[in-house]
Order: C-alpha cells, then structure tokens, then sequence
C-alpha cells in the first residue's frame, strides 16, 4: 500500500520577541506529524527561526539555545553609543552566523521571505533575496532596542510594527495549506515547564562586567514599579508592543484567513525572557498538538 502523501504547508511565523522560540516547537511537531513546509514567511522572531528552519540547521539552533542562561542571553547584547537604541543588534547576528553559516535567500531549498518595516517610506518590505542574515538582522531591529539597519538605501526595522503575522506573502503558493503561527495569542493560563538547572560562572570583572550590570539594571527595573506606582520602560515597551501586535495581528488573520491558525499566548513570557528555550519550545509543541487534534477531526 502506498504511503500517504504528505500535504505540503506554507508556514507563517510571527513576531512576539522571546515568545518566538515557540516556533522551534510548532516546526518540530509539524515535522513529526508529516507535513512538508516548503515556504516560509517571517516577522521579527518568525523571520529569524523560520530562515535558520530553512537552512537546515534547526536542530544546530535549538541545541544552542536552550543551553543559553540568563547571563549568556545578557552576553549576546551589544550596547550601543549611537542614542538611537540600547543595542546594536550585531553580536548576535555575528553569533549566529559563524553558529549557522550566512547563505543567499535565493539559494535556501525552499521560499523565504523575511518581512521588516520601512521607516521612511512607512510601509512593510519583503526581504526575498541577498544575505538571509541581512535579512534577518533588519527584520528583528526593533526600536530603541536593536539599531535600525540601512539596507540598499533604506532604513529598516522590525518587520512585526507593520505586519506580526505576514501572511500575503504565501499567498501565490501553491501549497495545500497555509498555517499561520500568531504570538499575540489571548492571555491564559499554561502549566510551566520546569527548565533544566543549569550553572554559569560569575561576569568577569572590568568594562565586561559594567556593560553586564548595566544591561540587568535595565531589566530589573523592568520587573518593578516606581514609587509613584508607575509602569517602568520595559514594561511599557512590552506591553505597548503587545497591544498594537495583537490588534494589527486579528486584523491580519480577519483578512487573510489561514487553513489553521496556531495562537501562543501573550502571557507565557515577555519579549526578552529568551533563557526561557526550553519551556517555551514545550508550550510551542503542546499548542500544535493541540491544534491539530482539533484539525484532524475535519475536513480541510
């Protein structure tokens, strides 16, 4: 008896900072549940795991990122001088380039589209061609987080501003299904997975460790309130990012309308909690199990 022929897929991964890594887990289950992807369209996060997806070297990512502590994530942050932004984005494209090996988008065995903003001209750009980790490093340039990226003469930034889920991209492929992934999905509540303990040395001492402090000090007092009781600036950018992402995010799904939308919750972590890999890898597999239980008791 022959075997089934497996239905090819256009997956659509969103943006979501940190929240991202989800997407590690929503490919694997595809995967093992025999779906073939063979176009990917990406903002911010999506853009980024869904480019190293199609290199091949998925498995090479995960392995790294889930052996990465909070100190190590703190290591990956460039600061930057310029006043345009805390980072400049460059060690951790630098990082992952010598982890993953640059290619041309071109040259990738299946479609690739990375989506980021024009700041400019104020519309989205579709990144289809040239230098994947160009591509990437323009589309996850969040504002006054990551630097903009001049890219062929036009400056770049997080590609989730205008498009968190990028979905018009796929939509000349002639696939069986398009499955959307949104990162924006309604808060609820998720059973953490309990993360491996893992322990790291101390920083060293000197200008490494006063840029170390400096970046902790900021995300410290992103888990506190002022005395005034005031939001601090990272809460107010997470939570600003949040709201207009799940807004632009519904739209976007309103109008498109996916075979099979797969929803992370908003709440399961903020933008930057990346030591968080491997709990947020689980919770990107259950909520595609999950799915496509449902899914596969109908018709498509």
């Amino acid at each position: 008896m022959a075997a089934a022929k497996k239905k090819t897929v256009s997956l659509v991964l969103g943006s979501g900072g940190a929240r991202g890594l989800a997407h590690i887990g929503v490919i694997q289950v595809l995967e093992e549940q025999g779906y073939e992807i063979r176009s990917i369209s990406g903002s911010s996060m999506g853009a980024l795991i869904g480019g190293i997806y199609a290199t091949g070297h998925l498995s090479t990512y995960t392995h790294w990122v889930t052996a990465l502590d909070r100190f190590d994530v703190l290591k990956l942050l460039d600061v930057s001088f310029s006043g345009s932004a805390f980072f400049k984005g460059e060690r951790i494209i630098s990082t992952l380039r010598e982890l993953i090996g640059d290619s041309n988008i071109e040259d990738l065995p299946i479609s690739y589209t990375a989506v980021a903003t024009d700041l400019d001209d104020n519309k989205e750009v579709w990144l289809s061609s040239g230098s994947l980790f160009d591509a990437i490093r323009a589309s996850i340039a969040f504002p006054t987080v990551f630097s903009a990226m001049t890219y062929n003469g036009r400056t770049l930034v997080d590609g989730g501003l205008l498009n968190p889920v990028p979905i018009a991209p796929t939509l000349h492929d002639h696939n069986d299904l398009t499955i959307a992934v949104s990162l924006s999905g309604k808060s609820r509540h998720i059973s953490p997975v309990q993360p491996e303990s893992v322990s790291k040395s101390s920083p060293s001492t000197g200008y490494h460790k006063k840029i170390i402090d400096f970046i902790e000090s900021l995300q410290r007092k992103g888990n506190d309130k002022n005395d005034h009781g005031d939001e601090s600036f990272f809460d107010v950018i997470s939570k600003s990012l949040d709201a207009m992402q799940s807004t632009i995010a519904r739209l976007k799904l309103a109008a498109y309308t996916p075979d099979i939308v797969i929803e992370i919750p908003k709440n399961v972590c903020t933008i930057y909690e990346f030591e968080r890999a491997r709990e947020l890898i689980e919770i990107g597999r259950q909520e595609t199990e999950t799915v496509l239980r449902h899914v596969n008791g109908y018709e498509i």
